[in-house]
């Protein structure tokens, strides 16, 4: 526009001077100007004072330059702003990755190895705030200085586009928006490695009672107290899935068995598992369980049989249960007296060797994954497993306490049976006539 202006004036300047050259140069110079069609014909002209023809053309050509300058100044600008633009944008993406790579996986936690999200944040989660807010700061103080380069530009004549500012405004407040859910993460996952790492200093101070009260037991010669090698008892006195005995014989394989145990037990519902024996490819091969309101069942090979058996008075009582393979003929003996029988029970399968046998625990994988509800609560004594069905009487000698017969094939003794988790105990057991139910 402003070179069409000067060029106007200097074709004005041109054109009185080729009207003045019909007349007599009375040194004057006169100056054209455009008056409307219904003004005066008459012209009245306004003589100016002498203006040299060098001086003008310089005052243009300045007039000029200044609008050339304010020109390129407003470009500058601009060119700033998109700088900032694109900077803002950047910074941006990379909290939106930053938000994406930092969500949790199984179990996430911080991770010190992992990049840091936008370069110069630092990372522990405490620097990461403070960096944070330092680059929030930052980014404010750059939009008060296009404001005031804004200030600059409108009182230089300049303008200083709207849709520009409205657009920084806009892309400030979602990047802040950013950085708040960030921090927000940020202070959750530093929550949750708190809370990680005083769970995982109780887990180690757990263990390690449990160690040292396993040492104070073994140098207090307490395994060694037992009258004989068979006058010990489990105590389980809780219902968790770390509780839990292991014999560490296994068992051979047989077409028959007897399974006898003294077991005392008040826990409701169900008295859980006190025996479970796990193979490759079967992990209830021999399982003696009774959860919720269930009746004690017996699983051999994942078949089942309920036992007319009730143990749940908090009293000691002796139990018994044989089965063989031919017919999957079963008995159920209590305290000496045969309470039921049964056949069809897993009829012509051998049991198979090289098992794992459990106490306190069922087995959904040989030798673990327990559940805390099915974990026995309650005290077990005498567990002796034989490779035949004894006879009544030999049943009857050991439930009234006149005869001790250990298993041919598990035999109870201190040395052959491990305890672990923290509460579970070896404990001297009572005598024979106080387990009695009329003791």
């Amino acid at each position: 526009m402003f070179p069409l202006l000067y060029g106007f004036v200097w074709f004005c300047a041109l054109g009185c001077r080729q009207l003045a050259t019909g007349q007599a140069d009375d040194g004057k110079r006169y100056i054209c100007r455009a008056i409307p069609i219904s003004g005066d014909d008459s012209c009245p002209v306004t003589l100016l004072p002498e203006l040299n023809a060098g001086g003008q053309e310089e005052e243009l050509r300045n007039t000029v330059m200044q609008l050339r300058e304010t020109i390129l100044q407003q470009k500058e600008t601009i060119a700033n702003q998109l700088g900032a633009i694109n900077e803002l944008t950047t910074k941006l993406s990379l909290c939106a990755s930053a938000s994406d790579d930092r969500k949790y996986e199984s179990g996430g936690s911080w991770n010190k190895d992992k990049q840091n999200t936008m370069g110069d944040v630092p990372r522990d989660p405490n620097d990461t705030i403070d960096s944070l807010g330092k680059t929030m700061q930052g980014l404010k103080d750059r939009l008060e200085n296009l404001e005031q380069q804004q200030m600059r530009a409108n009182s230089s004549g300049a303008s200083f586009p709207s849709e520009l500012r409205n657009l920084l405004q806009r892309r400030l407040g979602e990047l802040e928006k950013q950085l708040l859910r960030k921090v927000s993460n940020l202070e959750e996952e530093k929550s949750f490695l708190t809370n990680a790492t005083a769970a995982y200093r109780q887990k180690t101070e757990s263990t390690l009672n449990a160690l040292v009260d396993r040492i104070s037991e073994l140098e207090a010669g307490r395994c060694g107290d037992f009258k004989s090698p068979e006058q010990f008892k489990l105590s389980f006195p809780q219902r968790t899935n770390y509780l839990y005995g292991r014999i560490t014989k296994s068992l051979p394989e047989m077409y028959a068995f007897t399974l006898c145990m003294w077991i005392k037990s008040s826990a409701s519902p169900g008295i859980g598992t006190p025996f479970s024996y796990g193979v490759p490819g079967q992990a209830n091969e021999i399982v003696l369980i009774e959860w919720g309101n269930n009746p004690i069942e017996l699983l051999i090979n994942d078949k089942v049989a309920e036992l007319p058996l009730s143990v749940r008075d908090g009293r000691w009582h002796h139990i018994c249960i044989t089965w063989t393979t031919r017919d999957g003929q079963w008995e159920a003996y209590q305290d000496g007296e045969k309470l039921g029988t049964g056949d069809s029970l897993a009829a012509w399968h051998p049991i198979k060797p090289g098992g794992v046998i459990i106490l306190g625990q069922e087995q959904d994988a040989v030798g673990g994954r327990f559940d805390a509800g099915q974990a026995f609560v309650g005290e077990l004594s005498q567990v002796n497993i034989w490779d035949r069905v004894l006879k009544p009487v030999e049943i009857q000698s050991m439930a009234n306490c006149t005869a001790y017969t250990p298993g041919n094939v598990v035999s109870w003794l201190a040395s052959s049976v491990e305890v672990f988790g923290r509460g579970a105990f070896k404990r001297p057991l009572e005598m024979c006539q106080d387990r009695l139910p009329n003791a």
